[in-house]
């Protein structure tokens, strides 16, 4: 299995649980378990080592229409130092993959996509999309930056504060922000503010060297704070609670962004992308069925892929699902019917190992944390 640089760091933390995730050797929980893990980002702070991500870095003449044209969110009208969530779409209107663009200066990006797409994302971005088979338009550069960096999420309420102590310029970043010329520990780093836990925090990117050095520094800082090491775990309950999508579940080459309610990230009005005909028509033709949050009534956990009826009518399928720590209820996600009639408290079924049991459709997301920085 592939390890990250900081593996050597948390593979020696007492009652610490490595699973293989992708191909990957990562925490799935330390000592204190999920749900105190969950808490902490919820309430004081976590740290998460998120290096089995990949980076992109698309550079050169070329690179802002190629980037607008790759992506369904609207590109051009970036900033420099500015962040933007995105999905890259099929001609069919499937999602390749959601992902996070950094813009660095004019024709300069970084991407950075989910690890287990790393290599079907690389070949997309640089010879499967439609821009590279079209002779008319310029071909940015593209490299794989992937194993050169470390990245290390710290998470929570108390997140800002940890870095202040750290960096005098913490509380000037605006969400959806970076600067790329932080130091922690001696080591430059680039710096974001946006989070995958529903939570204030932050992102930091070095060279995979440094990685060590700087989850130490963070560790340290973050003591009197509540800082502890969190693992995949936590991070799934958390961006469930939240409803924020995970690829290969919310998101598919078969679910469109449409279906999987993503809309604000699809720029149906401006410009050009790739998949923008399909979902264009799919919207016209009316979206046969979006994601819905339930809330279980009878007892039984409603995992990806278990069948949602109403009656005897089959109307989707689970698309995530766990207890939440917050609610202290078992919730879900589920991919269902358009037209339907389906209304917040209705009564809906998941068929768990061959027996149904009630659900309630539910406002998303499950909780959120309504002073988190904006």
């Amino acid at each position: 299995m592939n390890r990250t640089p900081l593996y050597d760091v948390y593979s020696t933390y007492p009652g610490v649980k490595l699973i293989d995730f992708g191909g990957w050797e990562l925490p799935v929980n330390f000592k204190t378990g999920i749900i105190a893990e969950h808490m902490a980002v919820r309430n004081d702070a976590g740290l998460f080592d998120v290096s089995h991500m990949g980076e992109f870095l698309v550079d050169g003449p070329g690179s802002d229409d190629f980037v607008d044209y790759l992506v369904s969110n609207n590109v051009a009208s970036m900033s420099n130092g500015q962040v933007m969530y995105a999905l890259m779409c099929y001609p069919s209107g499937g999602v390749v993959d959601d992902l996070i663009i950094y813009k660095r200066a004019t024709d300069s990006y970084l991407l950075v996509v989910n690890a287990a797409n790393i290599e079907k994302d690389l070949a997309w971005v640089t010879c499967e999309n439609p821009w590279v088979t079209d002779d008319s338009k310029v071909m940015p550069t593209i490299i794989n930056k992937s194993e050169a960096y470390v990245q290390i999420a710290l998470q929570g309420p108390k997140a800002q504060g940890v870095m202040e102590s750290l960096w005098s310029g913490a509380k000037e970043l605006e969400f959806f922000r970076f600067n790329e010329s932080v130091v922690i520990g001696g080591i430059e780093c680039l710096v974001s503010r946006t989070g995958y836990t529903g939570e204030d925090g932050f992102e930091l990117y070095l060279p995979s060297e440094s990685g060590v050095t700087v989850w130490n520094t963070l560790m340290e800082a973050g003591k009197d704070a509540g800082l502890i090491p969190c693992g995949l775990g936590a991070r799934d309950t958390l961006r469930l609670e939240s409803k924020l999508p995970l690829y290969g579940h919310e998101l598919t080459k078969d679910i469109t962004p449409l279906e999987a309610n993503l809309s604000v990230f699809v720029s149906l009005e401006s410009g050009d992308f790739c998949g923008k005909a399909a979902l264009l028509q799919q919207k016209a033709d009316g979206i046969p069925r979006s994601l819905r949050g339930i809330i279980m009534e009878d007892k039984g956990v409603p995992r990806a892929g278990y069948d949602v009826y109403r009656g005897d009518e089959l109307l989707g399928h689970v698309t995530s699902g766990a207890k939440s720590p917050m609610l202290e209820e078992f919730v879900g996600l589920v991919m269902v019917k358009r037209g339907a009639g389906l209304k917040l408290g209705n009564i809906i079924e998941i068929d768990i190992r061959g027996k149904r049991k009630k659900a309630k459709l539910v406002k998303t997301p499950f909780y959120k944390n309504t002073g988190r920085k904006k």
